[in-house]
């Protein structure tokens, strides 16, 4: 089978130059609005850090500023929710522009979805700060907000969506131009990022539109929480995989060809990313092992689908890896080990920090097994442990690689060179390094039963557990490295978007990996997206249905009340 060589960029100011000038304006601003929520939201990150070494800053902070909880919410929010919420939309309109070769659609429509973003994050973050919405990440009721945070995150939600209907718009005019013509992976991998996130977005609507908004108004008395918390993991669970799939996005199509490789397998490539529109919602309820009221059969279900999600994932680890290790052996690798060294970990801050996120994304995946088997979970439950998790997904995993994205992205949006591209290995592994010890350090103290979402530096039994001392110091220590890291990346960023323009050293387009081989013809199952997403739907309905309308039916409602 003949081999491809790939395909060579395209020059300044060809087919692709064009393309991104139509759309780098609302593009760029969805990428800065995300850097700024990431760098506010990390000050607070490591404010948390170091309270569990009962290193307590938050005194010293003015007014509502100074509330633990208040910061402990802002926290979860703006990165888990907003920060990543505002770069995907901007990344995975590039990919639709990139992978179809065409502007998007309706630029009314995609300046509109910005304004309601932008909208949606300030009615939400003003109440936050306020103290009027110190109700964590999960805002769990009978916790209550100002109806401004319920509000905003309705319109922040309706921006994804706006979102997703410019990119399918997109595609739509596009096949009318090809028809019989298979869409590009990177576009197909974006649009089924879309399909995925609206069908499971639509437990947080549900809650948000039909209980926790009309509540906050006082048109509800009271609400039913156990039913509120179970639409919220019928979009929270989901919501992990709205942040990775971008970043597989980036691994699968554009990695490759930034080291010099290729795609091993197109195919199984489109099969994972369809397999998520289908696996990732019926999941959510192995986050209620504990709870009362949910029937044991409905926990079970979600656990065994749990797991049945984590097949995609196995086959990106070797998809991936394959591309990787051609990729390096095109650059002179050999042995069976030996070609890992050929890889550019101290020369290409993209390439680097993209290949150390899937290392500690691996560790990650494990102690998600851990978390999704009920016997184990009963162990960790509510603990640090589950903090530790989650940090191995969104700080490590996702976050590091946006940032190794964005050292692409900035000069190409802005047309300036990198600056400080040694700088930005520096950050990378530093980044790298300052999530696996605060990972470590949080799984530590939850293997040592400390409780997650409490405020230690005033925890009268803190002391009373010799392991929690050196876990929180471990904890306290890679948040120090961390905030470094993002001070670092926010430098490299602000001195690369303000630097002299120089398209001549700037990247000219998006990396796109070409096929390990002539692809054969695609069969029609794995280049539409309809039918998946109709099983997806199918399958959600079937594992949700009835734990959904047994807790609607049978439950009493709840007032609310402000703890802080």
């Amino acid at each position: 089978m003949r081999r491809l060589q790939p395909e060579p960029a395209e020059p300044a100011g060809g087919p692709g130059a064009e393309l991104y000038a139509q759309d780098r304006g609302h593009i760029q601003a969805f990428i800065y609005i995300s850097f700024i929520l990431l760098a506010v939201g990390g000050v607070y990150g490591t404010l948390q850090a170091l309270d569990k070494a009962q290193v307590d800053l938050y005194p010293y902070l003015p007014g509502f500023l100074s509330l633990y909880y208040t910061g402990l919410t802002f926290h979860g929010v703006a990165l888990a929710l907003l920060f990543t919420g505002t770069f995907i939309i901007g990344f995975l309109s590039l990919a639709i522009v990139h992978g179809l070769k065409r502007p998007l659609a309706d630029r009314g429509l995609a300046w509109a979805t910005l304004t309601v973003a932008v909208a949606g994050v300030l009615a939400m973050v003003v109440p936050i700060f306020r103290n009027q919405a110190t109700v964590l990440f999960t805002f769990y009721a009978p916790l209550k907000a100002h109806p401004g945070f319920y509000a905003g995150l309705v319109l922040v939600a309706l921006a994804t969506w706006m979102a997703a209907l410019n990119a399918w718009q997109t595609w739509r005019t596009w096949k009318q131009d090809h028809p019989g013509e298979r869409t590009p992976l990177m576009a197909l991998a974006a649009l089924a990022t879309w399909a995925m996130w609206f069908l499971a977005s639509l437990g947080l609507a549900t809650a948000l539109l039909v209980y926790l908004l009309p509540w906050s108004l006082g048109e509800r008395e009271t609400v039913n929480h156990l039913l509120t918390r179970a639409l919220f993991w019928f979009t929270g669970h989901p919501l992990v995989y709205f942040w990775l799939l971008p970043a597989y996005l980036s691994w699968y199509t554009m990695l490759p060809a930034q080291i010099g490789g290729r795609l091993f397998s197109e195919s199984l490539a489109r099969l994972v990313f369809l397999l998520f529109v289908v696996l990732a919602v019926p999941t959510g309820l192995h986050h209620m092992y504990t709870d009362p009221g949910v029937e044991h059969s409905s926990k079970v279900v979600h656990g065994v689908m749990t797991y049945a999600v984590i097949f995609p994932s196995l086959v990106t680890a070797f998809t991936v890896v394959a591309s990787v290790e051609e990729g390096a052996r095109r650059r002179g690798g050999r042995g069976y080990v030996g070609w890992l060294l050929a890889l550019p970990w101290l020369s290409d801050p993209s390439v680097a920090g993209q290949l150390l996120a899937m290392l500690i994304f691996a560790t990650g995946g494990i102690t998600g097994l851990i978390n999704s088997s009920l016997n184990m979970n009963l162990v960790v439950h509510n603990t640090m442990w589950v903090v530790g998790h989650l940090h191995t997904q969104v700080a490590a995993a996702v976050t590091l690689t946006f940032m190794a994205v964005s050292y692409w992205l900035v000069p190409l949006l802005r047309g300036r060179p990198l600056w400080g591209r040694r700088w930005a290995v520096v950050q990378v592994w530093s980044w790298f390094f300052g999530s696996a010890i605060m990972a470590r350090g949080m799984h530590w103290m939850g293997l040592a039963s400390a409780p997650r979402r409490t405020y230690m530096s005033f925890a009268p039994y803190y002391g009373a557990f010799a392991e929690w001392n050196w876990a929180g110091i471990m904890t306290a220590s890679g948040g120090v490295i961390l905030f470094f890291a993002g001070a670092l990346f926010f430098m490299i960023m602000a001195r690369t978007a303000l630097g002299k323009p120089n398209p001549a050293e700037a990247p000219q387009s998006v990396p796109e990996a070409g096929p390990l081989h002539d692809p054969p013809p695609t069969p029609r199952w794995l280049d539409r997206i309809t039918p998946w997403f109709v099983l997806g739907a199918a399958l959600a309905a079937i594992a949700w249905g009835w734990p959904l309308v047994r807790i609607a039916t049978r439950y009493a409602e709840m007032p609310g009340f402000q703890l802080w």
